[in-house]
Parts: C-alpha cells; sequence; structure tokens
C-alpha cells in the first residue's frame, strides 16, 4: 500500500485542506492525526458563543467518526505527535509507533500568548483557543457577575461583545489608548470604544495587569498604577504564538511560524504547512480566508497539480454587533496616510498612499455598507 496524505490537526485548516485534497483525489490515502477528539467545529464560533447560547457540544457539528467517513480518511484521535523523522518520511507518536507518509501537512494551530502574573492566581486565568477552553470557561460563568480581560484586540472585543449578552460586565484591560490598536486609526478605535462602552464594556486604556490574587470568593487584578480590579473571573486574550516545536525539532525553518514558500512548502520537501502555525512568504494570517485560500492551493498541490496560494485583499469582520466593524489593515510598512470622515452612526476610514490608491480601510457602525465597493479597490497582499 502506497504511504498516505498525513494531516496534523483537526482545526479549520486541517479539515479544510482534507476537504478540498477530497474533491480533487478520492483514491490517495489519507490520515489526519489529532491531539484533541478531532471533532470538527468552527473555531471563529468560540467568540460569540454564548449570544448564541452554544454549549461545546452544540458547536460541534460533525463527529470525528463522521468526518472519517465523509473524507474516507483515518483519523487518529487523542494521538500525540511527538517527532518527525524527515529522512525516512514518518511521523513518530508518543505510543512509539511511526507511520509513513507520502506528503505530510503541518496545520498545528498556535497557543494563546500568556504573559507572567504575579500573585497567587497566575494559573487561574483563562483563555479560549479551542472547544475544551471554551467548554471549561463557559462552565465557570454561572453566577458571575464581572469577567476581566487582558487585552483589547480582536479576541478580547468579541468576547468583551458576546459576554454582554449574558448580563456579565466586560473589564478590558490594555496598554494602548482605544482598542483594536493594531488595526483602527485613533478616532475609528476610540469611535469602537465608545459604543462598546455605551453597550456596557469598561475599558481601563494605558494598563497593564501586574499582579493577579484570589481572596475568598473574588479575584483581585492589581494594574500597574496600583489601582485594583474587582472580577469573578479573567480572560487572557492577548494573541497566539504559532506552534512551530515539532518544526524546529524536525531541522525546519521557522521563524515567527513555520516558515512556508507561496507553494506552502516548508524547508523540506513533501512537508508542508498551513492555518495558524504557518508564515506564508512572511505573512502569518490567523484568519479565515487566508486559511481557506491555503487550503483549496494546497489541496491542488497535493492532488498533483503545483498551485502557488495568491492573496487578494481579505477584509476582517469582527464579531461585535454592538458596533459593526470590518478592517483592511494595509501591509507592514505600507507608505500612506489615514483619512478618517465620522458619518452618520459609524466612521469611514481609509489608508492611502500618495498617488491616493486605497491600500487599506476600516468601517464602522453605517460605514460597512462600503465594504464590497472598497474591497474591490484594494491591491492584492500576495499576488
Amino acid at each position: 500500500m502506497s504511504a498516505p496524505v498525513v494531516i496534523i490537526g483537526s482545526g479549520l485548516a486541517a479539515y479544510q485542506c482534507a476537504r478540498e485534497f477530497r474533491k480533487l483525489d478520492q483514491t490517495s490515502h489519507l490520515t489526519m492525526i489529532a491531539q484533541d477528539a478531532a471533532d470538527f467545529y468552527s473555531k471563529p464560533m468560540l467568540s460569540n458563543a454564548l449570544a448564541g447560547k452554544k454549549t461545546a457540544v452544540t458547536l460541534v457539528m460533525k463527529s470525528a467518526a463522521k468526518m472519517a467517513e465523509e473524507l474516507s480518511a483515518a483519523i487518529l484521535p487523542d494521538t500525540e505527535v511527538v517527532g518527525i523523522d524527515t529522512a525516512n518520511k514518518q511521523v513518530l507518536l508518543i505510543d512509539g509507533q511511526a507511520l509513513e507518509y507520502r506528503d505530510l501537512v503541518l496545520a498545528i494551530g498556535a497557543d494563546p500568548i500568556r504573559l507572567p502574573l504575579a500573585g497567587n492566581a497566575d494559573d487561574d486565568v483563562l483563555s479560549v483557543n479551542d472547544i475544551n477552553d471554551y467548554a471549561a470557561f463557559a462552565e465557570k460563568l454561572e453566577g458571575v457577575k464581572t469577567v476581566g480581560i487582558l487585552g483589547a484586540g480582536l479576541i478580547g472585543c468579541e468576547f468583551a461583545n458576546d459576554l454582554l449578552a449574558q448580563g456579565i460586565k466586560p473589564v478590558v484591560i490594555d496598554p494602548a489608548a482605544w482598542p483594536l490598536s493594531r488595526f483602527l486609526p485613533e478616532a475609528a478605535g476610540r469611535y469602537l470604544g465608545q459604543q462598546l462602552q455605551d453597550a456596557g464594556v469598561e475599558f481601563k486604556f494605558g494598563m497593564t495587569a501586574t499582579n493577579y490574587d484570589h481572596l475568598e470568593d473574588r479575584y483581585l487584578v492589581e494594574l500597574n498604577d496600583g489601582s485594583i480590579v474587582e472580577v469573578d473571573l479573567l480572560l487572557s486574550a492577548v494573541g497566539l504564538r504559532p506552534r512551530i516545536h515539532l518544526a524546529t525539532s524536525a531541522g525546519l525553518k521557522v521563524n515567527r511560524g513555520i516558515v512556508v514558500d507561496q507553494a506552502l512548502q516548508t524547508s523540506q520537501p513533501h512537508i508542508y504547512a498551513l492555518g495558524d502555525c504557518a508564515e506564508v512568504m512572511g505573512l502569518n494570517l490567523p484568519f479565515v480566508m487566508p486559511i481557506m485560500h491555503c487550503a483549496r492551493a494546497l489541496a491542488a498541490t497535493l492532488a498533483g497539480t503545483p498551485t502557488p496560494v495568491k492573496y487578494p485583499a481579505m477584509p476582517i469582520v469582527v464579531k461585535t454587533p454592538a458596533c459593526p466593524t470590518v478592517v483592511a489593515p494595509p501591509a507592514i510598512g505600507a507608505q500612506g496616510e489615514w483619512q478618517v470622515s465620522a458619518i452618520e452612526g459609524g466612521v469611514d476610514a481609509r489608508f492611502v498612499d500618495a498617488q491616493g490608491q486605497l491600500l487599506g480601510f476600516a468601517l464602522l457602525g453605517a460605514a460597512v455598507k462600503e465594504k464590497q465597493q472598497l474591497s474591490a479597490q484594494l491591491p492584492s497582499l500576495l499576488p
């Protein structure tokens, strides 16, 4: 029997790649290896699941067994990969097994960044990066009135908005001066902050948490100015770090993520990477649309038609119903300036170069209706 295509991972990137591959190749053997139960669910839905009254059980769309049947694949759940033998093209499992591969796909995701906090409750800081995390978080919300959130970025703002649906007050702590500071110019960011604040979110801007202590039936978060915030839970949403350990131990080139070329191939032949763990031509984009483009391109390559991935403009829809927001950040290092217009019920911010070429935008509130028109004017991220 010929060696299979092996995909390590069971998230959106892994399953989307497998689905696209099966559309093109129904006969090659396919094996998927997952550290978790390998059930299929939408990770992006975790940050707005509370408003939809979703539980960890109802978030699961299909079981691993159902996915195995649909994909004609062998799926190995709850299985840890401890190494890759590139010379012999084998994946090494924790139980001592060595599985041969024809081609290997790393779709192993990223881990939440944890900020070091002094105090006796550092281990009680929560993060939600997968369905098991969500189950643990949701279980702790009963009777909770206040949740502290570290980070006013994309995930922090989405969780803050989602907690409001449960009648829970979020207190968001961030060293920046406005939310989504990586993506939004100041005027747009302050507008978003005000809309969320009006909905019930409390912000502590220009602040960092230094201590986290458990005191009887409550937690105390000490900020760098010495002030104290009393919360029932503390959620960390300060970003993700691509999982690169497996690639590093196999001698693959890594930077912020696992370095791949435009064909999504790593520095080793027959090994590819996509999703949150991958750095594609210098870009690490942990969002849905880049994953979908990568999955289609890589599936074609695995099926015998080498296909470089291309990134068109891919605006990000922020799940904050209190203030609908769509952002298309300009490329890192892009030369230009933000032109911000306040409109009735929103903010229209456009990043243009010296020639007036649109390089990015941020649309809030009523301005989101311009998304399609402006997206068509943006240059490709990866031609």
